[in-house]
């Protein structure tokens, strides 16, 4: 296993703080020097808040594993949005290649399956917490009372079913915003992103998605993958990826905190 710092945010409310600073500066900007200069101050402004929140791996808001600190030929297989009627194919396969991954789970389908969720630990793997419904298209911007609804009950859920509380948390879509850094810090949980992804969710042709993941293949990769998709050929995916990264040298290891 491979050495990985686990770190949740220590200073949550210092993105929300800055916001509010930065719009006291561009308002005094604009009362005293006039629109010519507010107007882009504040545009400016808000492009660095939307980057921070659009960007995947942008740590704006709150440390983010971005990758593993390693040179050996080892990656960090994440698999999210199960589990599924995909799940025990997959489990299976991962055993046949003598590999271990961190599903990112959403809560409802661990309520849905909940034996599936218990079968992935059994395993011997990891469950990340990938929130409570994953409203992929408003998860971006949740305000804090929904944001630590979709986080704290994901995390009580797996629990409860697993036996296990994750140590690991995946943003919807992978865009977070200021209000995910204080449930994070209160439940323990280290944001994770991805360098090495497929477009596996909507994409519909394996030797496509291998090969795009195989270009971002280096020591050290965290991979995304889905389980799932509305295509049907995630199981087939995982298949052709596995075998190309054993043809390849690598191994699918968790990390060590």
């Amino acid at each position: 296993m491979t050495l990985l710092a686990h770190t949740p945010p220590r200073r949550p409310h210092v993105p929300v703080i800055a916001f509010l600073v930065l719009h006291a500066v561009v308002a005094l900007l604009w009362s005293t020097l006039g629109w010519t200069i507010g107007l882009p101050a504040l545009l400016l402004a808000h492009a660095a808040f939307l980057w921070g929140t659009l960007r995947y791996d942008s740590a704006l808001f709150g440390p983010v594993v971005r990758a593993l600190a390693t040179t050996e030929p080892v990656v960090w297989l994440t698999i999210d949005d199960g589990p599924s009627a995909d799940t025990p194919a997959i489990l299976d396969l991962l055993d046949r290649h003598a590999a271990r991954a961190t599903f990112f789970v959403v809560a409802e389908n661990v309520r849905r399956h909940p034996e599936l969720a218990r079968e992935i630990a059994r395993r011997g793997h990891d469950l990340g917490n990938h929130s409570d419904t994953h409203p992929e298209k408003w998860f971006w911007a949740l305000g804090p009372a929904r944001m630590r609804r979709e986080i704290a009950r994901a995390q009580a859920d797996i629990e409860r079913v697993t036996g296990h509380a994750p140590r690991w948390f995946r943003a919807v879509v992978g865009m977070a915003n200021p209000f995910v850094a204080a449930p994070l810090r209160d439940l323990g949980l280290a944001r994770v992103a991805w360098n090495a992804r497929g477009f596996d969710g909507v994409a519909g042709d394996p030797d496509v998605v291998v090969a795009r993941i195989e270009r971002a293949l280096k020591p050290g990769a965290i991979v995304l993958m889905h389980e799932g998709a509305p295509h049907g050929r995630n199981v087939e995916m995982l298949e052709r990826l596995l075998e190309r990264l054993a043809a390849r040298g690598y191994r699918c290891v968790l990390p060590r905190v």
